[in-house]
């Protein structure tokens, strides 16, 4: 709350306080430029951190309400459970150990562009042998 310093006019020189009805937005600023910030630092933080060239296609994207859980297949031939390097023997028990009792959701699969088919389809071989069968590939739309 701010107060107004006023003499009153009464002549004998003493200050009255006075409350004033205005809203000191400084604090509030102050707030969100700092959860701006916060903001601007993590949102980069949230994307998958494996890189690769995706395949464009003309697919349309699925809705998704959860974080999704991510195998990427690197042009070289490597295997990242979401940004966990695995082989591919490691890669079933690990799929077993984090779904627990049952993973209904969808797996993605981030293929490189550059990545072989025979390796892309044993992975996905892998995954159907291990009981995971909600499996969908990831791409980039095509840009027109």
């Amino acid at each position: 709350m701010a107060v107004s310093l006023d003499s009153g006019g009464s002549g004998r020189g003493r200050a009255r306080w006075k409350p004033k009805a205005e809203i000191n937005v400084t604090p509030f600023v102050d707030v969100m430029l700092v959860l701006l910030i916060v903001f601007m630092i993590t949102a980069p933080l949230l994307t998958v951190g494996v890189p690769v060239d995706l395949p464009e296609t003309e697919a349309r994207n699925l809705p998704s309400g959860e974080e999704p859980l991510t195998i990427t297949i690197t042009a070289d031939g490597g295997i990242f459970l979401q940004e966990t390097e695995v082989e591919l023997a490691e890669l079933a028990p690990r799929l077993r150990a984090i779904a627990g009792t049952g993973y209904e959701s969808r797996i993605y699969i981030r293929a490189d562009d550059g990545a072989a088919y025979g390796e892309v389809a044993r992975v996905m071989a892998n995954i159907n042998a291990a009981g995971f069968t909600n499996l969908g590939l990831v791409t980039d739309p095509i840009e027109r």
